[in-house]
């Protein structure tokens, strides 16, 4: 059976070489280990093999393992970067806003404003991404093309005013497929929306530090490949990995 530090290698190696072959410089590419239904002793593996961004879908899950792997830490050891990557209610907000680094399913303003309330002082701004339900599929979460405009504009705006969030790009879950065509379609759709946005967002003096928009978060376990070849070269793509690193879910 093969262990968590060999399957980060062979999910490493295929980033590398989907860099390598879309010319992409390898800095733009960040895995994020998505830990959901696995133990919090698997993400201490896995910093300890050098992975440092996790990503949790469920809130009082991932509020434990966070609490779990930071009472089993040094002083010194490196400290894990969480991502809340699942749908977000809003009376979760504060325990996203006060836990995590990166909240990647925005979907409405009122999320936002309420993350931005609940950011400590002093804490780093919260790091949002907009959900884009790319396929246009009905059951799925997201805003619609048409949609993103507006909200990216209110997100924007509410990051200038507070400055406890920034906008850093936008993410999207698109429908499956086993074709590589179709996978790179939906990737591109977001890497143009995302760079329509930045210039929008700059034109309605929407400060860059306030929403970058240098993110792309899309490309899972089967389809990583083609979310890197769509990928931004100006900015980073994160790639969520689930199941080709911890197997399959509990």
């Amino acid at each position: 059976m093969s262990t968590l530090p060999s399957r980060l290698a062979d999910v490493l190696h295929r980033i590398d070489l989907a860099c390598d072959q879309a010319g992409l410089a390898r800095d733009r590419a960040q895995l994020i280990a998505v830990s959901k239904t696995f133990p919090a002793e698997d993400v201490l593996r896995l910093l300890e093999a050098g992975q440092t961004h996790f990503g949790e879908n469920y809130v009082q899950e991932g509020l434990a393992k966070s609490l779990a792997v930071s009472a089993s830490l040094s002083d010194h050891a490196p400290r894990p970067i969480w991502h809340f990557i699942g749908p977000l209610q809003s009376n979760k907000t504060r325990d996203v806003a006060e836990t995590f680094d990166w909240v990647h399913t925005i979907d409405r303003l009122k999320i936002a404003q309420r993350l931005a309330q609940q950011r400590p002082p002093g804490r780093p701004p919260l790091a949002l991404c907009i959900q884009v339900n790319v396929s246009a599929e009905p059951s799925k979460s997201g805003v619609f093309a048409h949609e993103l405009p507006a909200l990216a504009l209110e997100v924007g705006q509410l990051a200038q005013a507070c400055g406890r969030v920034t906008l850093r790009g936008l993410m999207a879950i698109p429908e499956p497929s086993s074709h590589e065509a179709k996978q790179r379609e939906a990737f591109a759709t977001l890497r143009t929306l995302k760079v329509e946005m930045h210039q929008a967002l700059l034109s309605r003096g929407i400060e860059e530090q306030c929403a970058p928009m240098d993110v792309l978060s899309m490309g899972m376990s089967a389809d990583l490949e083609s979310a890197i070849a769509e990928s931004d070269p100006e900015g980073t793509t994160l790639l969520r990995v689930g199941s080709a690193l911890f197997g399959e879910r509990r």
